[in-house]
């Protein structure tokens, strides 16, 4: 019996005895008590996020391209906004909680993921074709969503300290979900072809790398099991979000740390399916992975965030810090470079991987 198989029951039950218990309190824990229960709930979290993955991928061999990548970067995304949310309505705000997440998803996915995925992908196969035209409308998406999101409220001045005021937060949003809503009509209509790898050839020479799966049921069975994986992330988010905040607050670790933990929760699983899909020389599905889930963090992400401050009256910082500003300029650059060829090789992944070690250099030394 596979270990899978105690996923959703394990996931279930967990959901079960927090509820019975009292409530999370981590002052009222010991210090080994409230590590043990973060490192439990964290890997039940963990776990069902791969669970999520599977799910996802096996709705991708149903449905196709890009309909598969896409539920899966949309259940990435719902998970995403499930931990900020439980973080941002916790006791201990933090209103740059939100900013920090989206940032440290940007930095792992255009820099971490796709250097290493370069790297791997450069020592394995030399160079790895990939169609343009999807990557191209994928960064033409990202980059001014990045920079309203991001860059912009630092230069505002109906409001202070990186913030936006309420009208500039409603026309933003309603901005960023049209754009968002935009691209997807037409990555799942008129330029559906832009996501699929050219003439099907060459990138899936190596498909045999990829592990072999027996794809069983409908596509009603794999959404409701996606569900299933999806309802103990968001339901034990919360007491997550307490622990986490009191480890950070008695370790006197940097309150970036939290965006960070957030972002390798939700993007861990995803980021291994497309280093996955680098090794079996599929690199358009991977393109699809890691530009999708930035494109689709800062399109509903953003938004959401926004909300959840309006409707709880609480701050939201979004401006980055001047060096984080270099930093996403210096990504967004070298992802437009590195996309503008039909081919990559390892030089690419090496610079991707020195802007991904700067900016965790930055996290702990400002």
């Amino acid at each position: 019996m596979q270990l899978s198989t105690f996923r959703l029951p394990l996931a279930w039950l967990t959901v079960g005895a927090v509820f019975a218990a009292p409530a999370i309190v981590p002052a009222a824990l010991s210090p080994i008590l409230a590590g043990l229960l973060f490192m439990w709930l964290l890997g039940i979290i963990f776990w069902s996020a791969f669970g999520v993955v599977h799910e996802a991928e096996e709705l991708a061999e149903i449905l196709g391209e890009p309909f598969g990548t896409l539920v899966l970067t949309l259940s990435i995304v719902i998970i995403e906004v499930a931990l900020i949310s439980a973080v941002m309505l916790s006791p201990n705000a933090v209103p740059t909680l939100g900013r920090d997440t989206m940032f440290a998803v940007l930095m792992i996915v255009l820099n971490g993921v796709v250097g290493l995925g370069l790297l791997v992908g450069g020592l394995r196969h030399h160079q790895q074709s990939f169609n343009l035209q999807g990557a191209s409308a994928y960064l033409a998406v990202t980059i001014p969503l990045a920079v309203i999101a991001l860059v912009l409220p630092n230069f505002t001045t109906s409001s202070a300290g990186g913030t936006l005021s309420p009208l500039q937060s409603g026309l933003f949003s309603l901005l960023t979900i049209a754009l968002y809503g935009i691209f997807l009509w037409l990555q799942t209509g008129r330029h559906r072809g832009f996501f699929q790898p050219e003439g099907g050839g060459e990138e899936w020479q190596d498909a045999s790398a990829l592990p072999h799966v027996e794809h069983s049921g409908s596509p009603g069975r794999h959404v409701l099991l996606l569900i299933a994986n999806i309802l103990p992330i968001v339901i034990l988010s919360k007491g997550l979000a307490k622990l986490l905040d009191a480890g950070i607050e008695a370790l006197a670790a940097p309150t970036a740390l939290g965006g960070i933990i957030i972002a390798m929760i939700v993007f861990t699983p995803e980021g291994i399916s497309a280093l996955r899909a680098i090794a079996a020389n599929q690199l358009t599905r991977a393109i699809n992975l890691c530009l999708g889930a930035a494109t689709s963090t800062l399109g509903l992400t953003v938004p959401a965030v926004l909300l959840i401050g309006l409707l709880s009256g609480q701050p939201v910082i979004l401006g980055l810090s001047a060096a984080n500003m270099v930093l996403l300029a210096m990504t967004l650059v070298l992802n437009g470079v590195t996309f503008s060829g039909a081919r990559t090789s390892m030089l690419e992944g090496a610079v991707h991987l020195s802007l991904f070690a700067t900016f965790l250099i930055l996290v702990f030394s400002p």
